[in-house]
């Protein structure tokens, strides 16, 4: 989102403005104009260097913080700095090396998930967001059981999209091969075209209704449907969200007000307001950046929030990203959540 007609600004002005704004995010202290003149790289007068903070300011792009000397960016100054001044670093190769080491291809959907939404928190030290998949919801094309022992079945899941989900059941009697492959029979007339949701539900129906006519194969056969198909632990597929880190968010002083982190925490928890601003991203291509009230969620305006949609064969998925104060690092959070986003396209396309 970009600042609509913002004051124009010659280029003496538009380079302290980068500079102020690159000493604030790197030391959190308000920048004054002695501290300017030392780091600008300009030959120029702490006096001049005021008269042109003077303008920044009345211009909105600075502020003074209380009474402090120096001053901080405003959200209009960090949205012309990031639409224009911020100068984006190449990814160290240690941070690359992990990304490309969990976003991989063989890995099921879920996990690679779980994982980017991780590995945005730890490698940024903000919190991390994945919006699930608007389409996650494969369904079943195969049911088979495979004996490991004689109480322990390998339940194997050929979904639509070529994902095969493996599934260990523990049983509490011995079964035979023939018995597994009579159940397997009698699930796959019920539950192909199903997705998991859909199948625990007619298995549930199915014993509601005809539990009294049912024989011993039927019901073994709905037992192993049951355990085959029921959720698992992050099987969150509904249009929801993965977050992860939200704690690192107590570090930062910018957020350190108690009452403003239990709203944050408390929006996290129900993830609604997450996800609609997300939602505002999935069309957009590339890198999209909200600053403070630009999120137009109430519980934002003293964050910046860094997107990315991640996709397969040009539909967009869903959109990944990193929320936290104003005060971040651009130049490296931008190039992490634009490679997490390219390398998870590449990983979901892979498994279809």
């Amino acid at each position: 989102m970009t600042a609509t007609n913002p004051p124009e600004l010659n280029e003496r002005a538009r380079h302290i403005l980068k500079v102020l704004v690159e000493n604030y995010i790197h030391d959190g202290q308000p920048v004054g104009s002695r501290s300017l003149a030392r780091s600008s790289g300009l030959d120029l007068s702490a006096a001049t260097i005021r008269n042109v903070m003077a303008d920044l300011e009345e211009m909105g792009y600075i502020r003074a913080p209380h009474t402090s000397a120096g001053r901080i960016p405003t959200s209009q100054g960090y949205r012309l700095f990031v639409d224009t001044l911020v100068t984006v670093r190449p990814l160290e190769q240690q941070s690359i090396h992990i990304l490309q080491g969990q976003l991989k291809a063989e890995r099921d959907p879920n996990a690679l998930i779980q994982s980017a939404s991780s590995l945005l928190s730890g490698i940024t030290q903000l919190t991390g967001i994945v919006a699930l998949p608007k389409r996650q919801a494969s369904s079943i094309r195969q049911i088979e059981f495979l004996s490991l022992s004689a109480r322990q079945v390998l339940a194997i899941l050929v979904m639509n999209r070529n994902e095969v989900q493996n599934r260990i059941i523990q049983l509490d009697e011995d079964i035979t091969s023939a018995e597994l492959q009579q159940a397997a029979n009698f699930l796959n007339e019920r539950l192909i075209g199903k997705d998991l949701s859909q199948a625990r539900t007619a298995l549930l129906e199915e014993m509601r209704q005809h539990r009294e006519d049912m024989n011993r194969m039927m019901l073994s056969a709905i037992a192993l449907g049951e355990q085959a198909v029921a959720e698992q632990p992050g099987e969150t597929l509904d249009g929801g969200c993965v977050i992860a880190g939200e704690t690192n968010l107590m570090g930062y002083d910018d957020l350190s007000d108690i009452h403003k982190l239990r709203e944050l925490f408390a929006a996290f928890t129900r993830k609604r307001d997450v996800l609609s601003l997300l939602d505002k991203c999935l069309q957009a291509d590339g890198v999209k950046i909200f600053i403070g009230r630009e999120s137009g969620q109430t519980v934002f305006d003293d964050c910046s929030v860094v997107t990315a949609p991640y996709e397969v064969d040009g539909e967009h998925l869903g959109v990944l990203g990193v929320i936290g104060p104003k005060r971040m690092a651009y130049e490296r959070v931008i190039p992490v959540v634009d490679l997490t986003a390219r390398l998870l396209s590449v990983a979901l396309k892979s498994r279809q």
